[in-house]
């Protein structure tokens, strides 16, 4: 992906009079109005697929009804937009790097376009549930290509603000989304959930054609499809999805010790051990090189992308489960009390990105978000079903601003370790496991709450009998205990569930505190590097470099 011709040296600064590095003697970096309007268009484009990966799930239960389906249906129509949109991520940025930038922007939106036509007619769970799968794809390759296309017009030093507002449409898009499904569903029709992406579908298309101009690749389409990774392309999205799936339905759908449920584990993870050997001894041009992973600082920050992922992931799952069952929220003021948490990741990711750039290091950032998260999913800890809004409004608010230090900064730390030729799949690939850690996160904390609330449950004499079929889905209780009468057996499985969640707290709290530890084996990199894309804002005059 990288410019072959007066190629400068990566430790250079990036100075005013160092021309090498993309900037004009004696001018300042300055994006340009052509490029704040790509940029711009991107992050409206990485909202949308965020909105529409969280809207559906609190109008689930009326659209089931509407178009009578089943338990397990509605559960794919609301799972099959994050499996696909994780599991194609890193074939987008892979396939960018051979057909250009833009091309797979489009073909991604016309991924989401035709998947939001399907849902929004459909008049059965069958459609709903291609529809929703064809959108996770096109979500997909927007949220990848958005962060990869960063790389290609801005240089190191100045990256970390532009992903603390992708970062942060990402967490607003995930807390609006179900104030918006919950919205629709009850006053309009849940149809508008993906009516609404049409406006932002046609103006993101006609920004990205006239504003997102690129350099395009000069080699002809027989030598782009020779470079496809085909074998490697195959192993990777079926290998995945074998393992995400049993991890979406492990205790909601089938029970853990199921065969439905291990089968597919140990068939993913195989295929994946397979896709490893197959791309480090046999492709000639892998879909994932195997060198990102040799270094330690990417392999380290991976890993905390995961981490970060799960822990925000099981937050924003769960934490609406216990406003719902034991405060007893609708489904709008759950939204709204998730603000706290969703409203503290955006504006500290920015701040961060922006200090970032100021200093010229990011170690600082992800040492105090996995502190400060630490932290935070400590004090959720101390949430009982008797506490004030004041009691979780500021444990959130802490834990939000810990996990919002880790976007910008994680992202920096895998940038500025790896190679120009790696770059681009390597930001592919941290949003990946990002997205991997969501799925992860929602499977270990409904098998510790369904642990959890079994044992809790044995405790109450009137609810033992019960204890097996209560603990099973948290989700589904939820239903069960807003349908039952005030009394003594309500609160005290009110009391179980809360209790239940404080353990699903405290494993998040220990898995922050682990990778903190971890954190201090990120190395420090110089940010003052040049821009070495091969694909960026093309223009005789080369806007967005001059002021």
């Amino acid at each position: 992906m990288t410019s072959r011709i007066n190629q400068p040296d990566l430790q250079k600064p990036m100075t005013s009079k160092d021309p090498e590095n993309g900037l004009a003697e004696g001018k300042e970096f300055v994006l340009g109005s052509r490029g704040v309007l790509a940029f711009f268009t991107l992050a409206v484009l990485a909202l949308m697929a965020a909105l529409d990966g969280t809207s559906l799930s609190v109008a689930l239960p009326i659209i089931t009804e509407d178009l009578n389906g089943t338990a397990i249906e509605a559960f794919w129509s609301g799972t099959g937009f994050l499996l696909c949109s994780t599991v194609f991520q890193p074939n987008f940025a892979s396939f960018s790097n051979i057909f250009g930038r833009r091309p797979l922007v489009l073909t991604a939106l016309v991924f989401f376009f035709v998947g939001t036509v399907v849902a929004a007619v459909a008049d059965n769970f069958t459609y709903m549930l291609v529809g929703r799968s064809i959108q996770g794809v096109g979500g997909g390759g927007l949220i990848s290509l958005s962060e990869v296309i960063v790389t290609d017009i801005v240089p190191l030093r100045l990256r970390g603000q532009y992903f603390g507002i992708l970062a942060s449409m990402w967490s607003v898009g995930s807390v609006t989304g179900p104030i918006l499904g919950g919205g629709f569903s009850q006053s309009v029709t849940w149809r508008w959930i993906f009516y609404i992406n049409f406006p932002f579908i046609g103006v993101g298309t006609l920004a990205v054609i006239f504003f997102l101009k690129l350099n395009i690749i000069p080699t002809s389409l027989a030598k782009k499809l020779a470079q496809i990774d085909y074998i490697g392309s195959v192993l990777f999205v079926s290998s995945t999805a074998a393992l995400l799936i049993p991890l979406t339905w492990g205790g909601v759908v089938y029970p853990w010790s199921s065969w439905r449920t291990l089968v597919p584990l140990l068939l993913g993870a195989a295929g994946l051990a397979l896709f490893a050997i197959y791309e480090s001894r046999f492709a000639t041009n892998p879909i994932i090189p195997p060198t990102i992973f040799r270094n330690r600082t990417a392999t380290i920050t991976f890993i905390g992308s995961l981490l970060q992922g799960l822990v925000l992931w099981c937050a924003l799952y769960y934490l609406p489960l216990y406003y719902e069952a034991v405060k007893e929220y609708s489904p709008i003021m759950t939204g709204v009390a998730l603000f706290p948490e969703t409203f503290t990741v955006a504006p500290s990711s920015i701040i961060v990105g922006i200090v970032s750039t100021k200093l010229g290091r990011y170690r600082w950032a992800i040492w105090s978000g996995w502190a400060i998260s630490t932290l935070g999913l400590g004090l959720m800890c101390l949430i009982t079903p008797n506490s004030s809004v004041a009691v979780w409004v500021i444990t959130n608010l802490v834990a939000g601003l810990g996990l919002g230090f880790l976007f910008p900064s994680l992202a920096l730390a895998i940038q500025a370790s790896a190679s120009p030729e790696t770059l681009s799949i390597a930001v592919a690939m941290f949003s990946f496991f990002r997205a991997m850690g969501q799925a992860v996160g929602v499977a270990i904390g409904g098998v510790i709450f369904q642990n959890r609330m079994f044992h809790n449950l044995l405790a109450y004499p009137a609810l033992a009998l019960m204890a097996a079929e209560y603990s099973q889905d948290a989700a589904g209780l939820v239903q069960v205990i807003r349908r039952m009468p005030d009394g003594a057996e309500k609160r005290d499985l009110q009391v179980a569930y809360t209790d239940s969640l404080r353990v699903v707290w405290a494993v998040c709290c220990g898995i922050c505190g682990v990778a903190f530890l971890m954190s201090f084996l990120t190395k420090k990199y110089d940010l003052d590097r040049a821009m070495e894309s091969s694909q960026t804002l093309r223009d005789g005059k080369r806007e967005g470099l001059e002021r």
